[in-house]
């Protein structure tokens, strides 16, 4: 489970409390995008090596390029068989403990290359073949701060990829699109917030108002400052006016439907939310990469 939220009923109870505190408090926020700055020059030190593993019919190459912190960015990028030309591009996300080559996101970058773009999938900070530590994802305890670093890292590695488009010549790196899943678009909704290379991103199965979970101490100093550079709630309105694609499941048990509510509610226009009579892990996911790639064909271009 991502993550491990209070009930509903509670939930309720504390958006009560926030709007109270809201309406009590100055309208000056503090600005999150700083953290994510980065020395734009780095060299990405690029490995691009043709991939025989996979049984598609796309042209597939094994991606590692250099990130931030000394971090080595593992993917793929497949090609459409159709290319007229530099083509528009698909930053594909898994979700947690998962990998770049797991089922939905392989049978998802298929379905996406033929409807003609490029995919580039991405094994999030310490998954994957990038995994050299095993510990508890939550947002309390002794793992809280390695939890967050998978968010924050993942988000650097994201705006590095986009360098890396750009240094691609078939790649037409003026039409970006990301379609994250789950912890894919928690990353996501942050990364779309602060880079607007990212010109339509898709989100499935994410939520904001991380701060839900901790109870009656969610307004505390403590847990804001923490959660104030991963919390997608923070950087959703940022993504206006690039038009925002959210995909939900209205029985979420992982993902609590009112926190992606919450979050599509802050968002601005244009946006449009989709929701599907399932649980977090019975989305129709092949339904979900049809709307989402229908939204790409409308506003990606």
């Amino acid at each position: 489970m991502m993550f491990t939220f209070i009930n509903h009923y509670q939930i309720l109870i504390l958006i009560c409390l926030m709007g109270i505190l809201t309406s009590c408090q100055s309208t000056k926020k503090l600005t999150t995008t700083s953290f994510y700055e980065y020395y734009r020059s780095l060299p990405l030190h690029v490995s691009v090596t043709p991939q025989h593993t996979e049984t598609n019919n796309h042209q597939s190459f094994d991606v590692k390029f250099q990130s931030t912190h000394h971090q080595e960015v593992t993917g793929i990028l497949s090609y459409p068989e159709a290319m007229d030309g530099p083509v528009p591009v698909i930053i594909l996300m898994h979700g947690l403990g998962d990998r770049k080559e797991v089922d939905y996101v392989a049978g998802g970058a298929e379905l996406l290359n033929n409807a003609g773009f490029a995919v580039l999938r991405l094994d999030l900070h310490n998954h994957g073949i990038r995994q050299t530590d095993k510990f508890d994802f939550s947002f309390e305890g002794e793992t809280r701060y390695r939890t967050r670093e998978v968010i924050t890292q993942s988000v650097f590695d994201i705006r590095r990829a986009i360098d890396f488009i750009e240094s691609q010549d078939r790649l037409d790196a003026e039409r970006i699109g990301y379609f994250g899943i789950s912890l894919g678009g928690v990353i996501g909704t942050v990364a779309a917030g602060i880079e607007d290379r990212i010109k339509v991103p898709v989100i499935v199965l994410a939520g904001g108002n991380i701060n839900l979970m901790f109870g009656l101490s969610a307004f505390s100093g403590k847990h804001k400052n923490y959660l104030s550079v991963i919390d997608p709630i923070n950087f959703v309105r940022r993504i206006s006016p690039r038009p925002l694609l959210m995909i939900n499941a209205d029985e979420d048990e992982v993902i609590p439907p009112i926190t992606s509510k919450l979050m599509y509610n802050k968002a601005r226009k244009p946006k449009k939310i989709i929701w599907y009579e399932a649980k977090h892990r019975t989305i129709p996911v092949e339904k979900a990469y049809e709307e989402g790639i229908n939204w790409f064909l409308n506003h990606l271009k």
